[in-house]
């Protein structure tokens, strides 16, 4: 009589079996990933100008002076305050949204300042205040039909808001 022992492990078949479909699943998801990973940066950029723009007009509020959003590369910021050129907080542009463009209207506007009201004022500089900020990726990293383009609209009241620039349902909370 023939007594054998279990045998333990995959044949070679088996193994090649499994890293093929781990090939394909990738190839599939790949792709998927990649926009998901720079639409999440888009979202990141934009959520961190909007949250330095509430921090500059409460922080106006709460001092009771007028305090500016300066941007810079991208989507870094400074908050500050002119009249004493004390910085509150700053924001690096590399943090979590490398890819980002943003594209400011008026073009040639650095700087938005909130008085003691929490209302858009004229810059300590004079210059043209900061009234919409686009977001997007250049379409060499991820095409315009994949790309989840967000916008921030800065309203002479000081009310600032995220809204999705490819919404046309005036009835949809992100249209803008």
């Amino acid at each position: 009589m023939l007594i054998t022992s279990p045998q333990y492990g995959f044949t070679l078949v088996e193994i090649l079996i499994g890293i093929t479909i781990v090939a394909i699943l990738m190839a599939v998801g790949l792709p998927s990933y990649r926009a998901w990973i720079q639409n999440t940066q888009i979202r990141s950029a934009a959520e961190s100008v909007l949250n330095g723009l509430q921090l500059a007009r409460n922080e106006a509020v709460r001092q009771n002076l007028n305090v500016q959003l300066v941007l810079g590369t991208q989507s870094s910021w400074t908050i500050s305050i002119p009249s004493t050129a004390s910085q509150i907080q700053a924001r690096d542009y590399g943090a979590g949204s490398k890819n980002v463009t943003v594209t400011k209207t008026p073009n040639t506007a650095t700087t938005v300042t909130f008085n003691s009201l929490g209302r858009v004022t004229t810059n300590a500089d004079a210059s043209a205040a900061i009234t919409q900020l686009d977001f997007d990726v250049p379409t060499t990293i991820l095409p315009a039909a994949e790309s989840r383009d967000l916008r921030i609209v800065i309203a002479a009241g000081g009310n600032v808001r995220m809204c999705d620039p490819t919404v046309t349902d005036a009835t949809d909370s992100r249209y803008c």
